[in-house]
């Protein structure tokens, strides 16, 4: 085999080497160092530490072939190493060569040694004889084989015996620790398989990742089989005499420098060969001796133990008399000074618990007892309002009204709808009376300032007893609440008296005593009535002092505490149950006073939809004027000898005419809400009893489909470069640049397009200029062809696309604009709508801070939309999940919404979220990122540099992005084949 490689004299067939396992790549494979090295080791670490630290660090290209100095990362010593590989400019792969483990060095811990340090390296790699890794194997059984066989060889002495050499210097060898071979331990634990014999018997089959191939040499024997192998037992026997003395030929089979000890049970009689001066009985004494021998010297030390413990005790024990002496003497020199000052600083100690007090009785100590809860209740009881009498039957009578409304509402037959109609206008009639009798009954309530105690009340309370518990509505709460509060108000009240008694007694004492000690009086007073009693004086006044302050600072016990929560619990919800019957009330106020302002002018009849037909009127002639200046125009443009003053004069009249269209359609527009708004509250049967204003079209579009305008009337220009979709006309209304769409629709798409279009509208209604959506204005029908036009506002080289080809935005810009776009997509999801096809075409960049989302093609699912190819800068648009057949989410508009956010150091960790954390990502969630949040705080940038600085901001974020790109299409493609 030219693959088979001679060995080296240190490495021959079935030398024997003892060695110390230093470092475990594999279950097979690991580094160790030969016993007889460890000078050299020494003398090594010494010359690198003497040298490394003044050495020059290692610049340029590294040689791999060659040895530097390493610094450690754990304990800061200078190694021996080898760069195994550049992983960037700053850092290398090493491996120590002395004891084979690696680690990632910066360049700064690598420095040059001197040639007489360049020698081979003193740990070898070995390879276990006969064995492989199984292929396949999963990632935690390799972690484990290797731990595995780290607690075999790692830093014990272990017997290798060679059998072959790799080209790269890899030994293979069978190692023995003791008489255990670590071979067949790693074998038998599943972490290694035996090696697949090729068709020569004298060659292994490793299975490596390393492509270079086994090359053995003086390879004698075939690779044995662990089957086959003899079981090698714990202790040997060997036999032998020498001039009738017993000699046991032992071989100490512990590498690692433990001797090996013969168990008791081993020393049998068939196990030696008996002299002619030994005897079996002789034998057995001296075995007997050597027990008993063993068992006194155990017992010896046991007692020695024993004697140093108690002797250890005995000295902490005189150590703690005299610290006990020493703290006694202290404590007597403390009471005998104490004593000298012992009434000064009892009578210093009252008055600071009496000024305490003091203080004490002057806070508001309410609380304490519930007198705060009391007052609630009792303002709960005064003013409560439960019921009005008018308002149940206006309840009963409205419950009436609504579903007669619905049935007129659900009515589609004229001559039926008249008898509803008769029917909800007795009811009507009932209800216009039931009404103004509610009202009077609450204009003569204080439900106003009522609410707003009831709301003080609580505020109040909430600021003292915090969060209320759930559940707890019984009157016996109450009943409980105020025997606790009688029985805690009797005890205090006992405990003041008793505080105010003993101070009085201690104040007549002090008058006394005066008296007493005053020199100048010749009256005398008894010691025994004045002086004796002093003590017990004190004992009662600070016993009642001390009391009284217990209860007014120490914390309330747990049934105090249950019984004030409970009570607080259900004060807080009647007050709750009564602020909702007066909002409930002056809800019903409120739509009774509108019900009666709009009903009054339609008591028993309908409202007049006479202005919206006048409007409609106005418009017929408006458009029959505009159509026939058209035809004039288009005449005179023709014909041979046209006036060009006379073209000029009928344009301006047309101009004038549109003009007057859009604003006769504006108030057509406005009248169509009045009506709505009177359809939906109180008149259901408008779109009954007039079908001719098909107010039911108006209404399914969310108020954008207008059945007044017309192509034709529109001064319109083609888009052919907008025009590869879909026809795409300019064109100007009231002096604004406007586009209109054209979609082609049948029935079905027709209702479909409608709905789609008013649910879009509906979202941009709810916020109009803060949605963050392209307003749609008008749409409506052609009369001609099956095309249903949209019309929304043009905003020339304002989409993103072109923004960035004619002056990239800046940093500060782009998060503005990129903020807005991402709160049209919150207006959207908000509303249930998936946009499903953003790009950088249909998203725009108005005044390069304000950043909108455009619509989309209304013809279209969803899905249809989404399964556009849609790319920017070679980056696909569509998310993971849809590129698999999963239907379009919010979180893969937010992944469209990703790839567009201009690649900047202040969206990275947004960014991250967006592409690779989508799961729980929302468009409320990318608002309140913190990119966005700093953008506020951003000051303009200085205009004498914007255009130096848009210059190389553009460069470097072209490079930026690419970079990024280069990236994120890796990380695409595993993450597709995760998914797949």
């Amino acid at each position: 085999f030219s693959e088979i490689v001679q060995m080296d004299e240190d490495v021959q067939y079935n030398k024997v080497e003892d060695v110390v396992g230093s470092h475990v790549e594999d279950a097979v494979t690991f580094w160790a160092q030969n016993v007889n090295r460890n000078k050299d080791i020494m003398k090594i670490g010494c010359s690198l530490s003497e040298v490394c630290p003044h050495a020059n660090s290692v610049f340029g290209n590294l040689d791999p072939k060659k040895i530097y100095g390493g610094l450690f990362s754990e304990d800061k010593c200078w190694y021996r190493c080898k760069v195994l590989k550049i992983i960037s400019e700053e850092k290398c792969l090493v491996r120590y060569i002395d004891y084979g483990n690696t680690e990632i060095l910066n360049r700064c811990d690598i420095v040059e040694i001197p040639s007489d340090l360049q020698f081979s390296s003193v740990a070898k790699k070995y390879r276990l004889w006969g064995l492989q890794i199984p292929s396949g194997q999963e990632v935690t059984q390799f972690d484990q084989g290797r731990t595995f066989l780290g607690s075999l060889i790692f830093e014990k002495e272990i017997k290798m015996r060679i059998k072959a050499a790799y080209q790269d210097g890899t030994v293979i060898a069978q190692a023995e620790y003791g008489t255990v071979d670590i071979g067949e331990e790693v074998a038998k634990k599943g972490f290694a398989e035996k090696c697949r014999l090729t068709s020569s018997p004298d060659i292994c089959e490793e299975n490596k990742s390393d492509p270079s191939q086994l090359a053995l040499r003086n390879l004698k024997n075939p690779i044995p089989l662990w089957g086959h192998r003899s079981s090698q037992s714990a202790f040997s026997r060997p036999k032998g005499h020498l001039h009738g003395r017993l000699s046991l030929h032992l071989k100490d089979e512990n590498t690692a420098g433990n001797h090996v000890t013969f168990p008791k049970d081993s020393l049998a009689v068939g196990d030696f060969n008996l002299g002619s001066n030994v005897s079996l009985a002789k034998i057995k004494q001296d075995q007997k001796l050597i027990e008993e021998n063993e068992k006194l010297k155990t017992e010896k030390e046991a007692l020695l133990e024993n004697y140093k413990a108690l002797e250890l005790k005995i000295e902490q024990t005189a150590q703690e008399l005299q610290q006990e002496k020493a703290a006694t003497k202290d404590l007597t020199t403390h009471l005998e000074s104490t004593l000298k000052t012992h009434m000064g600083s009892r009578m210093k100690s009252l008055a600071a618990k009496v000024k305490l007090l003091k203080e004490i009785r002057h806070i508001n100590i309410r609380v304490r007892f519930g007198n705060d809860l009391s007052d609630a209740i009792k303002v709960l009881e005064d003013g409560h309002f439960t019921t009005l009498v008018s308002l149940d039957e206006l309840e009963q009578i409205w419950a009436e009204y609504n579903m007669a409304q619905e049935k007129i509402q659900a009515c589609y037959n004229e001559d039926e709808g008249h008898i509803l109609i008769a029917k909800r206008n007795e009811v009507q009639q009932k209800l216009f009376v039931a009404v103004e009798a509610f009202i009077l009954e609450v204009d003569e309530l204080p439900l106003n300032e009522r609410l707003k105690t009831l709301q003080d009340l609580s505020t109040s309370l909430e600021a003292v007893y915090g969060q209320a518990k759930e559940g707890t509505n019984s009157e016996d709460i109450l009943g409980t609440f105020y025997d606790w509060q009688c029985s805690k108000r009797e005890e205090f009240t006992n405990v003041r008296r008793e505080t105010e008694t003993s101070l009085q007694l201690l104040v007549a004492w002090f008058q006394n005593s005066q008296k007493m000690f005053d020199l100048s009086l010749e009256e005398s007073l008894t010691l025994e009535g004045t002086v004796d009693n002093i003590d017990e004086i004190l004992e009662r006044t600070e016993s009642s002092v001390c009391k009284e302050l217990e209860i007014s600072l120490i914390e309330q016990g747990v049934i105090d505490k249950e019984i004030i929560l409970n009570t607080y619990s259900q004060v807080l919800q009647k007050i709750r149950s009564e602020e909702r019957f007066i909002t409930t009330v002056l809800s019903k106020y409120k739509d009774s006073i509108e019900f009666k302002n709009q009903i009054i002018d339609c008591l028993n009849k309908s409202p007049s939809v006479d202005r919206l037909l006048s409007i409609k009127k106005i418009l017929k002639g408006l458009k029959a004027q505009l159509r026939w200046k058209l035809v004039e125009k288009n005449n005179l443009e023709e014909s041979d000898d046209h006036d060009g003053s006379e073209i000029e004069k009928i344009k301006q009249e047309i101009i004038q005419l549109r003009s007057s269209v859009f604003q006769e359609i504006y108030h057509e527009r406005e009248e169509y809400e009045k009506l709505s708004s009177l359809t939906q509250r109180w008149f259901p049967e408008l779109p009954l009893l007039h079908p001719e204003i098909e107010l039911l079209k108006y209404m399914n579009s969310g108020g954008l489909l207008t059945m007044s305008l017309e192509r034709d009337f529109l001064d319109a220009a083609p888009m052919k470069e907008l025009s590869s979709k879909r026809p795409l006309v300019c064109s100007e209304v009231n002096g604004q640049a406007v586009l209109l769409k054209g979609y082609s629709v049948d029935v079905d798409t027709e209702a479909r397009v409608i709905q789609r279009a008013a649910s879009y509208h509906r979202a941009w209604r709810e916020a109009k200029e803060e949605s963050g959506l392209l307003p749609l204005m008008f749409l409506f029908l052609c009369k001609s062809d099956p095309i249903a036009y949209l019309m929304v506002p043009y905003y020339p080289k304002a989409s993103l696309s072109a923004v960035q080809a004619s002056m990239p935005l800046t940093s500060e810009e782009a998060l503005k604009v990129m903020k807005g776009i991402a709160q049209g997509l919150r207006t959207l999801h908000n509303a249930n709508i998936v946009h499903g096809s953003l790009h950088q075409n249909n998203v725009f960049a108005l005044n390069r801070e304000q950043g909108i989302v455009g619509d989309f093609d209304f013809t279209r699912s969803e899905s249809q939309r989404a399964s556009v190819n849609m790319m920017v800068g070679g980056l696909n648009l569509i998310s993971p999940e849809l590129k698999i057949g999963k239907p379009p989410s919010p979180s893969s508009d937010l992944y469209a919404y990703g790839c567009l956010l201009l690649w900047d150091d202040n969206v990275k960790s947004l960014l991250c979220s967006l592409i690779y954390c989508r799961s729980s990502m929302t468009a409320e969630q990318v608002l309140n990122a913190e990119c966005f949040m700093l953008a506020k705080g951003k000051s303009n940038p200085n205009p004498e540099k914007e255009a130096e600085y848009e210059y190389s901001q553009s460069n470097k974020e072209d490079e930026l992005k690419m970079e990024s790109l280069d990236k994120y299409k890796e990380k695409t493609r595993s993450d597709q084949a995760d998914i797949d």
